[in-house]
């Protein structure tokens, strides 16, 4: 290993020593490997977020990709030519997921697929013996939120999600302070997240691209047509595979929220937005707010801005925590911390840097958090973003999108997330599946 490369690694890993003292609950895996023993991974999924995946495996000590997955011919070989160029060697291809898990060599499953495919992947994977990194959100409804938790517990398997914030170093001192009162007593965060995307158009049917298994992409999701502006990106924003912008980039902020605040499940949802800017197969609202209410008087906002830049200028995404002695603001690659009066007392930036708005967000902390999930496979270290745990903050994200569409404040059972006295909107809790592909454990 080069000096670059070991310097660069010694950086990142100080993210996962400062987490241990902030405590999680250690869960026994099956599939435990000695501290010396290498780590064979594949990643499901390698158009984008899968590239930095393949980044961060490859700076971790004694770890190889040994499989890409992906149903797209174009996808995995530019992908391969990707892997030749950075990381010096070509993982070997496989096409079907359900196949791929059936692999003894592979000791952990990267998971940057599209939503529809995150929980039902994951869920095969531990039913193998493999450990998960799952990106966010972790789930395509509520129910499959109770299932993957339900699977972890049952397998005994380390999931992680890929929310990498958690493994920021800054970010940890943020919270290690709030904890210790540098900020008074936290009442608000403030989550937001500003872009300028483009229509999406009318879409067209055409015929299923050769290079493309249109089958197995669909996989879970009920069976609909092929047309032209689903694939490879803008599936986000159909609703039978994506779950809107609150959980593709709504689950970093919102998750730092509840972290430096120290709530779970919120009492009561309220959203409002809508679809403001063109009239085309989007199918969320590009414009949205959402507020949380929790215990205590605790709450947390989320502005979304899909299609049209917050005003007046600030950076494309971050966080706020308020105290009732002053302010901290987050986001992946610093920390600041103010008074009352908006007076700077503190400054820190990440020892290195991190993407935020494109859709790969390569950098330091995937590092961090990839070498995380690997610590805590070889040496019982905490996870970071334990799916327990993270996965309440997708869920957080199901409750907004579900109160959005009903209109209304929905008040929700803090113990199991399901909302109270609204059988409409409960039966939005799970979604319809293809015949044969419903998740189970």
């Amino acid at each position: 290993m080069d000096t670059t490369r070991r310097n660069f690694i010694k950086k990142t890993s100080l993210g996962t020593v400062a987490t241990a003292t902030l405590g999680s609950n250690i869960l026994i895996g099956k599939n435990i490997l000695g501290a010396n023993d290498r780590i064979h991974c594949a990643i499901a999924g390698v158009r984008s977020r899968g590239k930095a995946h393949a980044a961060a495996i490859n700076l971790q000590e004694n770890a190889r990709i040994t499989y890409s997955c992906d149903v797209d011919d174009h996808i995995l070989e530019e992908h391969n030519s990707w892997c030749q160029k950075n990381i010096g060697y070509i993982p070997k291809i496989e096409k079907d997921f359900r196949k791929l898990v059936e692999n003894k060599d592979i000791d952990a499953v990267f998971i940057a697929s599209p939503e529809h495919w995150h929980t039902p992947m994951s869920i095969l994977a531990m039913q193998a013996g493999k450990h998960v990194y799952v990106e966010k959100p972790c789930s395509h409804n509520p129910r499959e939120v109770e299932l993957l938790v339900a699977a972890q517990k049952k397998y005994g398997l380390k999931v992680q999600m890929g929310n990498q914030q958690r493994s920021a170093v800054t970010s940890i001192k943020a919270i290690q302070d709030i904890r210790q009162g540098i900020i008074g007593e936290v009442y608000k965060g403030e989550a937001y997240y500003s872009n300028n995307r483009g229509s999406i158009g009318i879409g067209k049917e055409i015929p299923i691209p050769e290079h493309l298994n249109w089958e197995l992409w669909q996989g879970p999701a009920p069976r609909t047509a092929y047309k032209d502006n689903i694939h490879p990106y803008n599936w986000h924003w159909f609703r039978n595979w994506g779950t809107g912008e609150v959980h593709n980039n709504g689950t970093h902020e919102i998750d730092i929220c509840r972290w430096a605040l120290g709530v779970d499940l919120p009492e009561k949802v309220t959203s409002f937005g809508g679809k403001y800017t063109y009239q085309d197969d989007w199918e969320f609202v590009d414009n949205q707010q959402v507020t949380f209410s929790f215990p205590n008087g605790k709450f947390i906002t989320w502005t979304g801005h899909s299609r049209g830049l917050i005003q007046p200028n600030q950076p494309g995404r971050g966080v706020t925590i308020y105290g009732s002695k002053g302010s901290i603001q987050l986001d992946r690659n610093f920390y600041k911390r103010y008074d009352l009066g908006g007076n700077l007392l503190f400054s820190e930036l990440e020892g290195v840097a991190s993407k935020t708005t494109d859709t790969q967000g390569q950098g330091g902390l995937d590092v961090n958090h990839v070498g995380n999930l690997f610590d805590a496979i070889r040496k019982e270290k905490p996870l970071t973003a334990e799916i327990k745990d993270a996965s309440i903050s997708t869920m957080l994200c199901h409750l907004a999108n579900m109160a959005q569409d009903a209109g209304e404040t929905l008040q929700i059972d803090t113990t199991t997330a399901k909302v109270l006295n609204n059988n409409a909107v409960m039966q939005n809790w799970s979604r319809e599946y293809a015949p044969g592909w419903e998740p189970k454990i």
